[in-house]
This record gives C-alpha cells, structure tokens and sequence, in this order.
C-alpha cells in the first residue's frame, strides 16, 4: 500500500518506515501538516499514518481537512503519545478510523494496518488476477491484455505499465512511484525512457475516447488513466 505518514521524530520515523517497508509498503513522510495536506491535494494515498502534535498543521487538522475535502475515505491511523481518553474520543470523532498510544509495537502495527485495509477493501483491485474495465482485459497471472477480446502484443516492461495503470483507474500516479515501482529508479533517471513507454502503451491499447478510456499526463506530476463516459468528451 501507499502511505502517507505525518511525524516529525527523525529516530521514530526510520523505524516505522522500515517496518513498513519490509512488510512492502510504500511509506511517504511528511514532518509538517500542511505539507502533507498539499500531497493530499494532488497525490492519492491508501492510508494516513498521523501523529497529532507536529510542527504546523496538526494531524487531528489534517483529518478534520481529509474528510471535509477528500472524496475517497481514506483510512487514517493515529500514533500518538495522547493517551487521554478525551483525546481519543476527538480524533475518533474528527473522523479517524483508529488510536494507538506511543510506543508502537511492530507487529500490532502492521496487524492494524492490515485489518483496517481489509475493512477499506484496498489492495483488491491488486489482488484480482483479471481486471475488467470498459472493452479491456488485464490477466495478470498470464501477462496478457485483450481490447474487445483481441491480444495486444506488449513487452513485458510495457504490461507491467499497463497493469498498475489499470489497478489505479482514476486516480494520479507520480513519476516518483511509476519510476519506482516499474524500474526501481527515480523518475530523472528514466524520464525519456518512461514517456516513450507512456506513449507506446497508449498508441497499443488504442486509448482513446471512443474505447472508453483515456490516458493523459499531469503536468509536473505524472500520469492519469481514466475512463471516459461521452466519446465526444476530448
């Protein structure tokens, strides 16, 4: 999963971003509220990992802003030495989904992360061995992809692009996490190299309006697939 984790204690951030990371999540860290709510604005995240008291916008006003403004629910966890009961009740009621008191023990951590994800149902679209969107079908066990049941003949770097880009439908992906996740490299290295994928991957799985889907770059950011309802809508 992709998490956002809002904490401003250098030695406590390492370790719960290790932990994270060795469980196989993507952990992205943020020592200041508003910061994080500016990600929020253009980033989409699994799940908000906060502490309360940091410099800033505090993690009980980043979750009052998520759920005033966020259109996915988006499940949020606070790790926070507050151990109140009224503190507690607040952040529950500003919309948390979940309250662990400092310190964090590792597997507790990852036992709630993973309940609260089985809850929020993320990670399906991942899990599903076909994704089926509009004419479209990934099979991801054979590494294959049909348009209206007709193969496209892709690489294999070109269908690992394919099948992220249809398990996040909708939703922005940084140049960060598809360079990451597609070549292990950070997106300077690779820019030309993941462009000219981007664009071979559209010109094959003939992404346009009229086959329901679109795939278009966000300036300064990355890429978005989605689908689009009125072939008129260009």
């Amino acid at each position: 999963m992709k998490i956002a984790y809002l904490e401003d204690d250098g030695p406590h951030v390492e370790r719960i971003r290790t932990i994270l990371a060795e469980a196989g999540h993507e952990c992205h860290t943020f020592m200041d509220g508003s910061h994080l709510i500016r990600e929020l604005k253009r980033e989409n995240f699994d799940m908000l990992l906060l502490d309360w008291q940091v410099p800033g916008v505090t993690g009980h006003q980043v979750t009052i802003w998520a759920r005033a403004n966020l259109t996915e629910r988006v499940p949020i966890i606070f790790m926070t030495s507050r151990s109140l009961e009224s503190d507690i009740v607040a952040a529950l009621t500003a919309g948390a989904d979940d309250y662990m008191i400092k310190p964090i023990r590792q597997a507790e951590l990852l036992a709630r992360i993973d309940a609260l994800a089985r809850r929020a149902n993320i990670g399906s679209a991942q899990e599903q061995q076909t994704i089926e969107v509009g004419p479209y079908r990934i099979d991801a066990t054979n590494r294959t992809c049909y348009l209206r049941d007709v193969q496209i003949d892709l690489t294999g770097r070109e269908f690992d692009l394919v099948l992220l880009m249809f398990q996040y439908v909708g939703r922005v992906l940084s140049r960060e996490h598809i360079g990451g996740t597609i070549w292990g490299q950070a997106p300077s290295a690779i820019s030309r190299t993941l462009d000219t994928h981007m664009s071979r991957v559209r010109t094959k799985l003939q992404l346009r309006p009229e086959n329901g889907m679109r795939l278009t770059p966000v300036y300064g950011h990355g890429y978005r697939l989605e689908t689009v309802t009125d072939p008129l809508d260009q």
